[in-house]
């Protein structure tokens, strides 16, 4: 393991010593086929895969992500393709703060079964997540600049496994692009005031995105950091007499989940409230100019200064 680098347990899942003999990665259809010793990484998440994709393949490897654009990576079920995917990666990259709720009894199967796994997320110094303090926030990749670190520790990690420093200098060369996307983002986030700069999202997933770009949050649609929780009705009572004593115009969805209750918080404020979706948990699809990390971002960016600009 290189130098200054930590091991996390995850799920039950360490990090280990990587074999450095031929790997398998499952296709789309979950067939898997042989790489011939090419060094190859799985990652969880859409957004994972997009960033530790860019830092193998600058390398010369390849990248499999296990959860299809516009899932939900709190409610994603892996198939039993995921985790032979995972076993015979070179790499797993997670994000290690409970964010892939569905994932924990593969990993558990994908340990026995000898896979190395690296949890990015504790290393990216996390917060703890709004309302509690005994929980931290798995939404890390909504301040690009902790992403832009999680660049540089993939590519220490993949150089360490295979021996290889050139994916070092790969995760460098990616932190830097992530480093010029982020100033992207910020200078975009400045056309919105500082009266206006209040976020009401579906749920806790912006914890990070406001400490990074000087945003508060005046409510979230479902409670706690999942997705998976449910909110009553007296909680969307309360939050839509929030909506309209702070003046709020617009709700952010997320494109990962059904907007029923955005569209219902929206209907019940009785003022000239939008829904914007927001790319948050997801990725989009080739051709929706989200369909890397950096695009994410900055259409995240541009459609909340659109709709908070004024």
């Amino acid at each position: 393991m290189a130098r200054g680098l930590s091991t996390h347990i995850v799920a039950g899942v360490a990090v280990a010593t990587l074999g450095l003999g031929g790997c398998a990665i499952a296709d789309g259809d979950g067939a898997s086929h042989e790489t011939d010793g090419a060094v190859s990484v799985v990652a969880s998440t859409t957004i994972l895969g997009s960033v530790a994709g860019q830092v193998v393949e600058c390398g010369g490897g390849q990248v499999h992500t296990l959860m299809p654009v516009g899932a939900d990576p709190h409610d994603y079920s892996p198939s039993s393709a995921d985790v032979a995917a995972m076993v015979n990666a070179s790499l797993v990259v997670v994000n290690g703060l409970g964010l892939e709720e569905g994932l924990t009894s593969a990993l558990d199967t994908a340990d026995e079964d000898g896979a190395v796994v690296y949890a990015v997320g504790p290393d990216l110094d996390p917060q703890p997540r709004e309302g509690a303090s005994d929980s931290l926030d798995p939404h890390i990749w909504m301040d690009v600049a902790r992403m832009a670190k999680a660049a540089t520790l993939i590519g220490d990690q993949l150089a360490a496994a295979t021996g290889d420093d050139a994916y070092a200098t790969c995760g460098v060369t990616v932190a830097d692009s992530l480093l010029e996307t982020d100033t992207e983002v910020r200078s975009i986030l400045e056309a919105v005031p500082e009266s206006r700069r209040v976020l009401v999202t579906d749920h806790q997933a912006f914890g990070y995105f406001g400490s990074a770009y000087g945003f508060t949050s005046a409510g979230v649609v479902i409670p706690g950091g999942s997705t998976l929780a449910a909110p009553n009705s007296a909680d969307l009572a309360a939050l839509a007499d929030t909506v309209r004593t702070e003046g709020v115009t617009a709700i952010f969805a997320n494109t990962a989940n059904p907007t029923a209750l955005v569209n219902a918080l929206a209907q019940e404020a009785g003022t000239h409230v939008s829904v914007v979706e927001l790319y948050v948990g997801s990725l989009g699809a080739p051709g929706s100019g989200a369909d890397t990390y950096q695009s994410m971002m900055l259409t995240d960016a541009r459609r909340i200064a659109d709709a908070l600009a004024g």
